[in-house]
């Protein structure tokens, strides 16, 4: 090898129904770097699942490899047979959400996939969150040690437990091998080290551990770095102040219409003036999406729409309904509202998991997630809070407002916010009484990556020293 990754070893195994799709599977986790184990099968002659799900789990349970991927046509079968074997620990997922919680709170160790019911885009995107999420929490380790008969039940030997071997490949903390301690003392030193300047003296750094994993640097990346400058996000790594207010203010813009006597023409129109002037998005409400998608096919500009709005107070399982719905008429961005009494009662668990339902129906359908945390409502302390809340369930976006609530965006609550993100690629977007260019100026000088304006069109042309007329 020529870095210093540490290789995983996957076993990966099909029958002839899934054989296709282990073959994408195989090719796609060999280009990011996993050695691989190939259980078969190797063409599409009829063949039966039981053979090759068992040569995969017979490999994971021995510790010869960390992980197996096994695929045939509905995954339920190859669980089953991959299930019989000690120590493994196989999960059959069907969509991303599945596939981080079999991780993260079952510490699976084997994934089974349905060829016949996800298609392949699905099924690589579920087997990179499978690969990347990791079972770190105290209970959830603690639960998954209870699967095993030994624990329930004592061991099974005159072995003690704890001179039983582990069964899955990943050795317990006090067993790990000088080679294994030396891979993770390498792998901290990548996620904490400075770079050094070709004179010798220390480089300005990137110190964010996310930074390993996000791979958003203009080296490795470039093509994504211009998608985040494009909407400001520069001024997310910029100290408060710096860098030059950009002319070209619409891309930052939301053009926005969420009054509820909007009619469709009205849609239609806020439609047209979003392709003409290049904002980023439209942001109307649920039953305007499928209309505003069709508006806009064609052109560069997104469909947002909103979720738990305009109050917040609906439960979780009902804004992740919203939002997977608002995503498959057509939206790739949605502005959630947070449970703002929760919050304010220091339930931050339950607004967490409000947060979290809509941001996985949001990455099951590849949509941009915003959270609004109706900011003239809560203190400081109540506004960081939600921001940290937010960035702990994975959002892309902070914004400070409904523009319905008592106040709107302040220049205050966007530094604060953006302050509360720093490190992370999440962006701030304003919304809620930006009515003019120096508004808007002032919101992106504070820290705002994103601009939510009903009165975009006049922003636009202040910017660009037309005439406006007072009619917004």
């Amino acid at each position: 090898m020529t870095d210093n990754t540490p290789i995983r070893r996957i076993a990966v195994g099909a029958d002839h129904g899934g054989f296709d799709l282990k073959e994408q599977i195989k090719s796609h986790i060999q280009q990011r770097g996993f050695a691989v184990e190939d259980c078969g099968t190797g063409g599409t002659e009829p063949v039966d699942y039981p053979v090759f799900a068992r040569a995969v789990a017979e490999l994971v349970s021995g510790g010869r490899v960390d992980r197996g991927i096994i695929v045939d046509g509905a995954g339920i079968g190859s669980a089953m047979v991959a299930n019989k074997l000690p120590g493994v620990r196989a999960a059959s997922c069907y969509d991303i959400s599945s596939a981080r919680n079999s991780r993260e709170h079952n510490d699976a160790n084997v994934l089974t996939l349905g060829a016949g019911l996800i298609g392949s885009n699905l099924a690589l995107q579920i087997v990179d969150v499978w690969l990347e999420a990791e079972c770190t929490t105290e209970r959830h380790l603690r639960r998954v040690a209870m699967i095993e008969p030994s624990s329930a039940e004592g061991p099974s030997s005159t072995k003690s437990a704890g001179d039983q071997p582990s069964s899955n490949g990943e050795e317990r903390l006090e067993n790990l091998s000088a080679e294994d301690i030396e891979r993770i003392v390498r792998r901290i030193a990548e996620m904490t080290q400075a770079s050094t300047a070709t004179d010798g003296s220390l480089a300005e750094a990137c110190t964010n551990v996310a930074c390993v994993f996000c791979k958003v640097c203009a080296e490795s990346n470039p093509e994504l770095v211009r998608q985040f400058v494009d909407l400001g996000a520069d001024r997310i790594v910029h100290q408060p102040g710096a860098g030059a207010v950009p002319r070209d203010l619409a891309k930052y813009i939301d053009h926005t219409l969420l009054k509820p006597d909007a009619t469709a023409q009205e849609i239609e129109a806020l439609c047209a003036e979003a392709a003409q002037y290049g904002f980023a998005s439209v942001c109307v409400n649920p039953n305007w999406v499928a209309l505003a998608a069709r508006h806009l096919n064609g052109t560069p500009v997104e469909v947002c729409s909103v979720v738990g709005f305009p109050l917040g107070a609906h439960v979780p399982e009902i804004k992740a309904l919203e939002t997977r719905r608002a995503v498959r008429e057509g939206a790739r961005e949605i502005d959630m509202v947070i449970n703002v009494g929760a919050l304010k009662g220091g339930d931050d668990e339950l607004v967490h998991r409000d947060i979290r339902a809509v941001t996985e129906a949001c990455i099951d359908g590849r949509a941009i997630c915003k959270v609004i945390i109706e900011a003239a409502l809560l203190t400081d302390e109540e506004k960081t809070r939600a921001c940290q809340l937010a960035k702990r369930a994975r959002a892309d976006f902070v914004k400070t407002s409904t523009g319905f609530g008592p106040g709107g965006a302040t220049a205050h609550d966007v530094a604060l916010m953006a302050g509360a993100v720093r490190g992370t690629k999440m962006g701030v977007k304003a919304a809620g009484g930006i009515r003019s260019l120096e508004d808007a100026e002032k919101m992106i000088q504070a820290g705002a990556t994103r601009l939510g304006a009903s009165a975009g069109v006049k922003i636009i042309k202040e910017s660009k020293g037309l005439t406006v007329s007072d009619r917004q």
